[in-house]
């Protein structure tokens, strides 16, 4: 392993590195932790960054390496006595320190090519091979965590029974339709009978402009499976990164996706009939927060992975009121039991055939890292038994919302530092590319050395089997003559290699829960573009198909002839055929009823000149926003129910408008879900922090 570089050991030493590093802000003036601190936080994301990257950063990211703004330290928050940090994570440089490898001047791409030797498939070739093997994996043997009997810093201040009061802690609202299901067309009152909601001392007024809707979005959740219950080394030990709803004094809600551990984890406790003991852990080593996050396989703990990035094991203290072991370092710790009563999510009380049930509560909205609210559901209720913490911690948050966000730097530290893990699993990868408009599970680019037919096309269901790979919605395969981190050279690629009525592979599958466009919860379609060139073999309608036109950009003169084709189309209000994207064009139109999306669609798909991929958006986003609009291309599509393929197959339209559930909106068998708003500022809570916005150059007057 390489040299060691510095990691930080907890959440005050990390700061104050940023501090001294000119990468942090000290905020004196008094916020509230009820919008406030999030717009601020959301402002900073979409600045400059203060400091510079590493070349890593900057090559496979080179339109948006420099973005994420400073860290913030609210040092005076309402209704709290603990300061708040918040975008720690939020830029190249930042997570690289995070890492430890900022001293390495390599990036997150140096930890991958360690891992890339660590996992490489094949035996020493001579004794001297074997040594140096042996050293390299030695270190390894020190990265487990260690387990002690003794408390930890987190353990210093102990509150148990009527001393436990979550309302103290600066839990933030990060987006104003948090918590409020009303206001997502959800009855009043599902709630109320669920046990410990709200304040014996806080009227409910007051519970729903203050408390109403707060989140703990940056901690750790603790668990383990119930064939490990009591023992001493468990296993199977999961932290996952998952919301956790502030419902009362002592009582929180817990929203696990269910293809994550944890909610595995709890699954295995509902079948034993007991409660389901947890740690929601705040704060730890610099590492932690990401390890959290990895999306690592099954049976390799994330104490594991933050072990080996930080080269020493986590130290881990035994929680107080809980069988489990918890990060000794960490700043604050929330222990409890997640209710087995609960009954799985997928209910909705305006057609429910049952009632919401015991140890569960309506959970949500949440203002989400897809830009839009995740809708309401039902999950399982915590109720709290001890929160420890150090004397004068520091609580540690993020808000994900409309990227980019601190989310997107974690992302991309997992883009690098998986590579060569993918790389093993499919051979045929030589990079990859997570964009920005596809937040994640929405859209991935993938490089391959192209060196037999349809070889894109196994590649793509290669990836749709992959670990968390699988929940992608949109692949774009390109060779090795593209640059697969510049994003409109894959969709230039698209455009002359990838006939519609050819080239694209449509297969149904999971997808992300938080996929609003699925026509069914957790499941759709997804979306292959084989952009490599074509060869001899990929016939793949035999000589009845459509035939392949490459397709080049035509001169400024038939663009606007083509543009102006386009915009004949009726109900189109605008038209946009952006050089710099190839050959898609942006249409807007103004929706006035369901199903006219999918109308102008058609109508396009018929309209022989243009560009062969055109997306129909709502008049309300920005056709000159090529990041935007391919972000709501991503976001509001099911190829299976709202994408159109001209009769000769040379044109694919997208229907990329905002959908009504149970209207013409839904066609072919693929019914439209419940429908959620894209977040946005509260203008009263923006106002209020625009001083500080413009004192810290977050806002241009």
């Amino acid at each position: 392993m390489p040299a060691r570089a510095k990691s930080f050991p907890d959440v005050r030493s990390f700061a104050r590195a940023l501090d001294d590093a000119g990468e942090l802000v000290r905020v004196a003036e008094r916020v509230s932790p009820v919008l406030e601190i999030a717009h601020l936080a959301d402002l900073a994301s979409k600045s400059p960054a203060p400091g510079v990257p590493s070349e890593s950063a900057k090559r496979n990211d080179p339109r948006f390496f420099d973005r994420g703004g400073p860290a913030l330290l609210f040092e005076n928050v309402e209704g709290s006595d603990l300061p708040v940090l918040i975008n720690a994570f939020g830029s190249y440089r930042r997570m690289e320190m995070a890492l430890g490898r900022e001293a390495v001047g390599g990036g997150f791409d140096a930890i991958g090519n360690v891992i890339g030797e660590l996992v490489k498939p094949q035996p020493p070739r001579s004794l001297s091979e074997a040594i140096a093997k042996a050293r390299q994996v030695a270190p390894l043997l020190k990265i487990p965590p260690k387990r002690r009997s003794t408390p930890g810093h987190c353990q210093e201040i102990v509150l148990t029974g009527d001393d436990i009061d979550l309302t103290r802690l600066p839990i933030l609202r990060t987006w104003s339709l948090d918590g409020d299901f009303e206001a997502v067309g959800y009855p009043a009152g599902v709630n109320g009978g669920v046990e410990g909601l709200g304040h014996p001392a806080v009227t409910a007024d007051d519970w729903e402009s203050t408390f109403r809707g707060r989140y703990i979005t940056l901690a750790g959740i603790h668990t383990v499976h119930t064939d490990d219950a009591g023992s001493p080394k468990p296993a199977s030990h999961n932290i996952g990164m998952y919301r956790v709803q502030l419902l009362g004094k002592n009582r929180v809600a817990m929203h696990w996706h269910v293809h994550h551990d944890g909610a595995s984890h709890w699954r295995s406790w509902k079948r034993r009939g007991e409660r389901m003991p947890v740690a929601i852990v705040l704060g730890g080593s610099s590492v932690l927060p990401y390890g959290a996050t990895a999306p690592l396989p099954p049976g390799i703990s994330e104490l594991l992975m933050t072990g080996f990035l930080q080269q020493q094991g986590v130290p881990m203290c035994p929680a107080k009121t809980v069988p489990l072991h918890v990060p000794a370092d960490a700043e604050i710790v929330i222990e409890g039991y997640a209710s087995h009563e609960a009954g799985p999510i997928g209910w909705d009380p305006r057609d429910a055939p049952e009632p919401l049930g015991p140890g569960a509560v309506f959970e949500g909205p949440f203002g989400d890292h897809t830009g839009f609210y995740s809708m309401p559901d039902r999950y399982p209720v915590v109720e709290v038994t001890a929160v420890t913490m150090r004397r004068n911690p520091v609580y540690p948050t993020t808000v994900v919302g409309l990227p980019p966000q601190e989310d997107y730097f974690l992302g991309k530290a997992t883009e690098r530092l998986f590579l060569p893990l993918l790389k093993v699993l499919i051979p045929d990868i030589a990079d990859y590319d997570l964009p920005m408009f596809g937040a994640f599970h929405n859209a991935a680019f993938l490089q391959i050395g192209k060196h037999y037919p349809l070889q894109a096309r196994r590649v793509m269901h290669a990836v749709w089997g992959a670990g968390q790979m699988a929940w992608t919605k949109n692949l774009f395969v390109v060779d090795d003559s593209v640059d697969v981190h510049d994003t409109l050279a894959v969709l230039r690629a698209a455009a002359e290699n990838c006939v519609p009525g050819r080239d694209l592979e449509i297969v149904r599958g999971p997808l992300d829960i938080l996929d609003h466009a699925a026509p069914r919860l957790g499941a759709g379609a997804k979306l292959g573009f084989d952009c490599t060139p074509r060869w001899d073999g990929e016939e793949v309608h035999g000589s009845s198909g459509p035939q392949h036109r490459r397709w080049t950009r035509p001169d400024p003169a038939r663009c606007a002839d083509d543009t102006h084709a386009i915009r004949s189309v009726e109900g189109v209000v605008d038209v946009v055929y952006p050089e710099s994207a190839g050959g898609w064009c942006f249409v807007t139109i103004n929706k006035a009823h369901p199903g006219e999306g999918h109308e102008t669609a058609r109508a396009l798909a018929e309209c022989a000149e243009g560009p062969p991929f055109r997306v129909v958006l709502d008049a309300s986003v920005d056709p000159r926003d090529t990041d935007a609009a391919l972000f709501h291309w991503c976001a509001n599509c099911d190829a299976s129910r709202d994408l159109v393929v001209s009769e000769d197959g040379q044109r694919a339209v997208f229907d990329a408008t905002p959908k009504v559930p149970g209207s013409a909106d839904a066609r072919g068998g693929q019914p439209v879900r419940a429908w959620p708003p894209i977040v946005s500022y509260d203008d009263q809570a923006l106002e209020r922090v625009r001083p500080i916005a413009e004192r810290l150059g977050l806002w241009t007057p």
